[in-house]
């Protein structure tokens, strides 16, 4: 028997989840039962995680709660309706935050970490269950239910969980597609033909989904006031259900299609854009903010401001600078309202300093920005409102100064402002913000190499807000570059266990371990790290490095060529496959890959030692020699380079020369037998 594959299935129209059963019992009789009943990944239905809140919603009742509360976050981020079953969730000054005073947002990669820990739940759940299969239609789908399937396909043995993924002739997006290709088969469906009844109002009570020609014509045909009337009433329906995820989805295109799409319509677009910034759902946050401005005017700067300022932070976000830069242009010829033109002179200021690409970034003009942004705070507010916004701007402003070269004054701007909340705002007073200020304090004197009192920030942020995640991470680089190892590795295991799968922690984990010679749980953490994240070129090129160690060459080499087709420059890569040419005696491939390395840095000891021993196994002891000087020039201490050395000269008759570099590396590793053995020789073949 054929091992099983996840599936790819194109239908030739739109069908109901509940037809897919039976139209996939023919050409998939095999599948395993059913994990729940197929699901719609349409995002008008909930908006992002339609699909995966759908499942969780289904199952997470069943699950072990030890398993729901060590997953916590990603399931109720998928699945809000679950945050009820579980008291005291874990909550971060981000999460706690209310809405006026949210000045951090998440990065753009979390949904990502998201998806794996969703991934990881599912498997768990599952690991004594036997075989189940999973139906997923997903044809619209959000980015946040694209990145979970491209996860499952990857990272699932369709054995234990088989996925079967439906659209409807548009290949997913990515990060979907490229999984689909190289983890399912892919099969082509003739679906059945269409039954001829024509029914707007169920058509409209479905959310609109159907595709079928004649309805869509028929609901068309109705008068405005009909079908906004049928709008309203499904709007309602919805909402008398209670379930918040529907308000990002069906309700807010319901309101948006109703009686009056102006006003109920923007607020309920406004209602589920201002969550799905909150929780870094950048590409929902755009399409929403995209409608909203379909649906209200300038006349209304109030609700068209909200549509299109979160519509540039995401887009910013996104890595889409040059797009979130023409709406400000184009905020800034709407209005004169100087509230409005404070905050697009700091957003602005800061895509110039932060967002664009290097060539394209401006500090200079950022600063003028954060300085014009600063004077119109101080003109805009009073009280403690004026000290909150102009900190907040000079604290934007301490960047750019950052960016200049100017860390004494970014050092200053930062401070002067923790000083001035702490003196004029009540405790509990953006707490966020403050807590903000602190870790950029941190920040700028690890920069300014003060890491005792960076060291102390940390402690402080974290005291603040011990559940981010990020700030454990950064504690722990910066402890590893105290030397505190034991320390370090602490910080990363609390960042990796407070949120979703965090494959930077990981790796910076593995990397300590790797140092105290642990390989076996570098090795675990670089392979865990890279099955989050399988470009992550550093993982490869340690990974590679253990592998060549142990004596894999097959692996080491497939870690290479995945890298550099990556990072097609990666020195160290080169490096590694010169390595592997060399331990196959390959020396004619293995000095074009050491040449090739150190072209690119002729500072890699790696590449001068292994060339030096490809050129002397080739005849050229000169050049080995050449290679070694310069190796032991940069590290003069190191014991295998003068080891190396010291056998070159002896080979050339030049005792006292290997002589002086065996003493030198004795002294740097007296236990080593081959070097004791070797001086030992050389210093009874040479005269006294």
């Amino acid at each position: 028997m054929s091992a099983p594959r996840h599936q790819w299935v194109r239908l030739s129209r739109r069908v109901e989840p509940a037809d897919l059963p039976g139209l996939l019992a023919t050409h998939l009789p095999a599948l395993p039962p059913a994990l729940t009943d197929p699901v719609d990944a349409h995002r008008r239905l909930r908006g992002p995680y339609t699909a995966t809140g759908t499942v969780l919603r289904a199952i997470v009742p069943q699950a072990d709660p030890n398993l729901v509360r060590r997953h916590e976050i990603e399931l109720f981020s998928a699945a809000p309706e679950l945050r009820e079953t579980v008291d005291g969730a874990r909550e971060t000054l981000t999460s706690l935050a209310v809405p006026k005073e949210r000045t951090r947002f998440y990065s753009r990669v979390r949904t990502q970490r998201m998806a794996h820990g969703i991934v990881e739940f599912l498997h768990a759940h599952l690991a004594s269950s036997g075989p189940r299969s999973l139906v997923v239609l997903v044809a619209e789908a959000d980015r946040t239910d694209l990145e979970f399937l491209s996860a499952l396909l990857r990272r699932t043995d369709p054995a234990e969980l088989t996925v079967v993924v439906c659209d409807t002739g548009e290949t997913p997006g990515e990060p979907l597609a490229a999984d689909l290709a190289e983890h399912t088969t892919f099969r082509q469906v003739t679906t059945p033909p269409r039954r001829s009844d024509i029914d707007v109002e169920r058509y409209v009570a479905a959310d609109c989904l159907s595709d079928d020609p004649a309805t869509m014509a028929a609901y068309e045909r109705l008068t405005p006031a009909e079908r906004a009337a049928l709008h309203d009433r499904r709007a309602e329906g919805l909402a008398s259900l209670g379930e918040f995820s529907l308000t990002l989805g069906a309700i807010a295109y319901h309101r948006e299609h109703g009686s009056d799409p102006a006003v109920t319509g923007a607020d309920a677009l406004a209602q589920a854009l201002n969550h799905c910034l909150d929780m870094g759902y950048y590409h929902a946050t755009v399409e929403l903010g995209q409608r909203g401005r379909a649906v209200v005017d300038i006349s209304d700067l109030a609700r068209w401001w909200v549509f299109t300022t979160k519509m540039t932070t995401s887009l910013a976000a996104l890595n889409r600078p040059h797009e979130a830069e023409a709406l400000y242009a184009e905020i800034l010829a709407a209005t004169q309202d100087p509230g409005v033109h404070l905050q697009a002179c700091y957003a602005v200021g800061m895509l110039y300093t932060r967002h664009h690409a290097e060539a394209d970034r401006d500090h200079v003009r950022a600063k003028g920005l954060m300085n014009q942004a600063v004077a119109l705070a101080r003109l805009c507010y009073t009280g403690t409102e004026r000290v909150f916004h102009t900190v907040f701007q000079r604290n934007g402003l301490a960047l750019v100064e950052a960016h200049l070269g100017n860390p004494h004054e970014a050092l200053r701007l930062v401070a002067e402002g923790i000083a001035e909340m702490d003196a004029q705002l009540g405790a509990d007073e953006h707490a966020l913000h403050r807590s903000v200020l602190v870790h950029n304090r941190a920040q700028v004197l690890t920069g300014l190499g003060r890491l005792e009192e960076a060291l102390a920030c940390y402690d402080d942020v974290i005291s603040r807000d011990p559940n981010y995640p990020d700030y454990h991470f950064d504690r722990g680089n910066l402890n590893q570059r105290l030397g505190r190892t034991d320390e370090a590795l602490a910080d990363y295991e609390t960042a990796i266990r407070l949120g979703p799968p965090f494959p930077e922690a990981q790796y910076n984990r593995a990397e300590l371990l790797l140092r105290q010679g642990d390989d076996e749980a570098a090795l675990a953490g670089l392979t865990y790290a890279l099955t989050l994240e399988p470009d992550m070129v550093d993982a490869l090129v340690n990974r590679a490095g253990l592998y060549l160690d142990a004596g894999d060459l097959t692996a080491a080499r497939a870690d290479a060529e995945e890298g550099l087709r990556h990072s097609p420059d990666n020195a160290h890569l080169h490096a590694v496959l010169g390595q592997i040419h060399s331990t196959l005696e390959e020396h004619f491939q293995a000095k074009a890959a050491f040449d090739h390395a150190l072209a690119i840095d002729p500072t890699l000891i790696p590449a001068l030692a292994g060339r030096a021993a490809t050129t002397h196994a080739l005849g050229d002891p000169d050049q080995a020699l050449a290679d070694l000087n310069t190796a032991l020039t940069l590290t003069p201490d190191d014991p295998a380079l003068r080891f190396n050395r010291a056998f070159l000269h002896e080979s050339a008759n030049r005792p006292a020369l290997a002589i002086a570099d065996l003493v030198a590396a004795h002294e740097a590793d007296p236990e080593d037998e081959d070097i004791a053995e070797a001086l030992a020789r050389c210093q009874a073949l040479t005269p006294a």
